[in-house]
């Protein structure tokens, strides 16, 4: 089975995680982010996967490579300009089997694909879109079915009048590849606004699943899908990884201090004495923690030194970063790659620090 995965996006509300790392390959728990998507398909039998990339697409083919370490086939198309989910399915036509999976790159889900092809087989499907249900219809688009799974209508940006269902597009498509002769070429197309409206009643269906479903596209929720892996909430090998007392300690690592699960620590990684890990953590490769430091519900990425009696809260450190001692960091700030903050400052309320930036100490208090 053949699968195309659009991961062309910019990535720009997950900056500055995403100005030096394409958003695919940002580090998620242990492994670049499409490897959960890689190893979700390779469990439903998909054996050739076509990546359809845009921004920064040489960092994704360098870290992903030809797919042998997924034990997949993997190749890539490159647009040449943003052309949409559409455009872009348009654009990979050439290397496109006569049906296939199309999948929205940004999603880390769990969803029964097997069903969702078997039930596109069953009905006669020209189309088949994986639904799921939302505790809160309003924030999305919604589509309605008839019984059956046959879709009868989008309703975009619903009123509260409107709300009959809570089925919303959960970004995982089953495609016969006649559809694409509907599509124009050479221009931006968005295939959920202009192509499966021509297919409402000419062989469109929905497969509503029930399944672990999450957007990772900013830093909020790419901390939810930590805490989800770690916690094995949605299916992965990383639950494989932790033991009884759910960590995971890799080799080389020096522990002095506290390390509380569920919590995954790299190789070579030192937490210093007096230092504590609370749980939902990660801790890279090669990070070290100093004396005292306290470290909750965070991601500490590869390289990074976080000083002595400085506390990390709710958030995520990029690669290389460098925090001195005393320092409060805490409530969804992200430090980008290589970004350097000296001794006694605070940062809070979702404040970003791009990469290579640095501030002096006492630089800022809020």
């Amino acid at each position: 089975m053949q699968a195309l995965i659009l991961a062309g996006g910019e990535g720009t509300r997950l900056r500055p995680l995403t100005s030096t790392v394409p958003k695919p390959v940002v580090p998620l728990v242990d492994r670049p982010f499409i490897a959960f998507m890689l190893d979700w398909l390779r469990g439903h039998g998909v054996d050739d996967v076509v990546m359809s990339c845009g921004f920064m697409a040489s960092g994704v083919r360098n870290v992903l490579g030809d797919g042998s370490a997924y034990v997949i086939r993997l190749r890539y198309v490159e647009e040449p300009r943003p052309l949409g989910t559409g455009g872009a399915l348009k654009f990979a036509e050439r290397l496109l089997d006569e049906r296939f999976l199309m999948l929205n790159g940004d999603v880390l889900t769990d969803l029964d694909l097997t069903t969702q092809l078997e039930q596109h087989e069953r009905t006669g499907a020209r189309a088949t879109l994986a639904l799921i249900a939302v505790d809160d219809p309003s924030a999305y688009g919604l589509v309605r079915c008839s019984e059956g799974g046959r879709v009868r209508e989008f309703l975009e940006k619903p009123s509260p009048d409107q709300i009959d269902t809570n089925l919303v597009n959960a970004g995982a498509y089953v495609l016969e590849r006649e559809v694409l002769d509907l599509i124009a070429p050479d221009r931006p197309v968005s295939i959920e606004r202009e192509l499966f409206p021509l297919l409402v009643g000419n062989g469109l269906y929905g497969c509503t699943g029930d399944a672990y479903w999450l957007d990772i596209g900013t830093p909020e929720r790419y901390l939810q899908a930590t805490f989800d892996i770690l916690d094995g909430d949605v299916s992965s090998s990383v639950v494989d990884a932790l033991y009884v007392s759910r960590l995971s300690i890799g080799e080389g690592a020096r522990i002095e201090g506290r390390v509380v699960g569920p919590a995954l620590v790299g190789p070579g990684a030192h937490v210093a004495a007096g230092a504590t890990v609370a749980g939902r953590c990660v801790i890279g490769r090669n990070v070290q923690i100093g004396a005292g430091a306290h470290i909750d519900r965070s991601v500490i990425l590869d390289g990074a030194v976080i000083g002595a009696r400085t506390t990390v809260v709710e958030s995520i450190v990029g690669p290389g970063v460098r925090i001195g001692d005393r320092c409060r960091i805490g409530e969804g700030v992200v430090l980008g790659e290589g970004a350097e903050l000296g001794h006694d400052n605070q940062l809070a309320a979702g404040a970003r620090l791009f990469p290579n930036v640095s501030l002096p100490d006492g630089a800022i208090k809020f």
